[in-house]
């Protein structure tokens, strides 16, 4: 969306206003190309959030597992520590000059950059962080999810599942640093994993609940295969693949992962599902859980897969952020409702 005029002005115009800007994960796509594209492609948008942040501002950045690569340095200085503090809710992540990291610094200057992993308190009561741990727990057999299923098969993890960012990572960071390694020839057969899952949940899907002869086969094959992964002890997955069941599952999912980290916050902000929440519609119930307040701020890509050409009231439309008044709770805002043309496909 931010190749485009409209939708970029109406980002720089709530980030002038201000104070500190925290991009929650993904900031960069690392997953679909070389590096230097991914790069290339932030740089006149992080240079103009900068621009418009100005000086004596900060932005926080945060990564989430498609740019997972930008912890990559700080990692491996890591790991020669012998003795080193816990990764624990919110850990400060330094760079080195020629890292990625030093290169997003320099552009979102005159503003200042620091970044925090996995998360980062915004507040006493305000906790932030992409949300991609949730991957361990889901329900629903996406592609991530297949992923971490194997390697939690390959890396011995503690009695009872994760409870720290260590443990989440040794699961999950050898996955994304895979992923990435194969982007830098140009990704899986040129293309990145989040059009074929799209493709296979459409494939599932047809207007009005019912299922075409294809697709009733195309089902019974995917019930087949669930039941093997779960026999295999890849899961546990249901076969329920709908809106609705998606939403509910990464909502359990993340509660989880709040859960397993301790995480104890009256409100939560996270990503990465892409499903912005809760919106008109939604039972807001289910975005409270064991007494903490859920906030997804979706995405910032247009998916014609999930969207279509009708950007009003769509969870899955691009243009959310969270803001954070000075006392208050966040609130749920999208600052591109204005906008009418969908983005390219």
């Amino acid at each position: 969306m931010l190749r485009r005029r409209e939708p970029r002005a109406a980002l720089l115009a709530a980030v002038a206003e201000s104070d500190r800007v925290v991009l929650l994960g993904d900031t960069l796509e690392l997953r679909h190309g070389p590096l230097h594209t991914a790069l290339g492609a932030a740089e006149p948008v992080l240079r103009e959030l900068g621009d418009a942040l100005g000086g004596g501002r900060e932005v926080v950045l945060v990564p989430g597992n498609h740019d997972h690569g930008l912890l990559r340095g700080w990692l491996e200085r890591r790991a020669t520590e012998p003795e080193r503090d816990p990764i624990g809710l919110s850990a400060s992540v330094d760079w080195r000059e020629g890292e990625p990291l030093a290169l997003l610094a320099q552009w979102l200057g005159p503003a200042s950059m620091t970044a925090a992993y996995p998360g980062i308190w915004l507040g006493e009561h305000v906790y932030a962080i992409h949300g991609h741990y949730a991957d361990r727990h889901n329900t629903v057999p996406i592609i991530e999810r297949l992923g971490a299923g194997l390697m939690a098969r390959v890396v011995p993890e503690p009695a009872g599942g994760p409870r720290r960012a260590e443990d989440y990572e040794a699961t999950l960071a050898p996955m994304y640093e895979w992923i990435e390694s194969v982007a830098q020839s140009g990704g899986v057969r040129g293309h990145g994993s989040g059009g074929l899952q799209v493709r296979a949940w459409r494939m599932l899907q047809q207007p009005g609940g019912r299922l075409a002869l294809r697709r009733a086969g195309v089902a019974a094959g995917f019930s087949t295969f669930v039941a093997l992964l779960n026999r295999l002890g890849v899961g546990p997955f249901g076969t329920d693949v709908t809106g609705p069941e998606l939403r509910r599952a990464g909502l359990r999912a993340f509660s989880e992962v709040l859960e397993r980290l301790g995480v104890r916050a009256a409100s939560v902000i996270f990503g990465h599902t892409h499903r912005a929440g809760p919106v008109a519609g939604d039972e807001l119930v289910e975005w409270r859980q064991a007494g903490i307040s859920l906030i997804n701020t979706g995405s910032w890509t247009y998916d014609r897969g999930f969207v279509g050409d009708a950007l009003h009231g769509n969870p899955y439309r691009p243009g959310f952020a969270a803001i954070i008044d000075d006392g208050a709770a966040p609130r749920l805002v999208n600052l591109l409702d204005r906008e009418t043309a969908p983005a390219p496909a």
